[in-house]
């Protein structure tokens, strides 16, 4: 019997039999992994709920003949605690756990960056002080260009040329410049190319600065790009619920009234 132990993140369960499961995990040395949890599903389990989505375990198995066994788990963070109490992060972190699912497609294949990469936005999502939407749109943007498919933000997709380019094409690759534009390009607003540059480069004073609209239409365009590169798309993504964060809503509500209460001489009418 080979024991070996490593970090994980736990990206989905099986039903495997009357009382085990099969559990798919996010190694950080080992790459994605599937074992089989024996018992888990009994209510005298001692570490059934240890091994559920979103959970960062620390965990030890033993290589069987099809399936790795799980024998122990200690829970490293317990980042679903938080994430299931609100909808708006529980979708968008079963959008990260899909997206890994479908990058790390090789069991057994080292995927360090992938796996820092879940655990850091799984943890942004937990503490909640970043808006969930631009969290998912930043860990998609990082992981698209860990896969070797980040979209072309500040030059043009197909010369080189540097921009900033007015239209989007997701064939052609990103921005593309005038010349090169292909026919269905869009244009999207002058700041949606910089929020994602924003968001890629962890630029965060910039990122949360973007009005709602701005931040759709660049959302729009991350899941358009990774559906159309992937080749499939994420069941997980048109259920991710994206709302105008309180701040946002407060400054646009402040602004409608300030317009609202202005006379022909620009002073608010008392």
């Amino acid at each position: 019997m080979s024991l070996y132990r490593d970090t994980a993140v736990v990206l989905r369960v099986q039903k495997l039999g009357e009382a085990d499961r099969i559990i798919t995990m996010l190694t950080r040395r080992y790459g994605k992994v599937r074992a089989v949890a024996k018992g888990v599903r009994r209510t005298t389990s001692r570490f059934g709920a240890r091994v559920e989505p979103f959970c960062h375990v620390d965990v030890q198995l033993y290589t069987g003949r099809t399936l790795d066994v799980i024998t122990q788990v200690q829970t490293v963070d317990a980042f679903g605690v938080q994430i299931v109490e609100d909808y708006q992060r529980y979708t968008a972190a079963c959008a990260v756990l899909e997206t890994i699912d479908r990058l790390a497609a090789e069991e057994g294949e080292p995927v360090l960056r992938l796996y820092l990469l879940a655990v850091g936005a799984l943890r942004a999502l937990a503490g909640r002080d970043r808006d969930s939407s631009q969290v998912l749109d930043a860990f998609l943007l990082r992981a698209m260009s860990f896969a070797g498919w980040s979209p072309a933000l500040t030059e043009c997709a197909r010369c080189g040329r540097a921009g900033p380019h007015a239209a989007f094409n997701v064939q052609a690759g990103g921005a593309v410049c005038a010349t090169c534009r292909p026919a269905g390009s869009v244009r999207p607003s002058a700041s949606t190319l910089p929020l994602m540059e924003a968001l890629l480069h962890g630029d965060w004073d910039t990122a949360e600065a973007a009005t709602g609209p701005v931040r759709r239409e660049a959302s729009g365009l991350v899941a358009a790009h990774l559906q159309w590169y992937m080749e499939r798309q994420l069941r997980s993504l048109p259920l991710v619920e994206r709302t105008v964060p309180d701040l946002i809503r407060e400054r646009a509500s402040e602004a409608a009234l300030v317009g609202a209460g202005e006379g022909d001489s620009g002073r608010p009418l008392n």
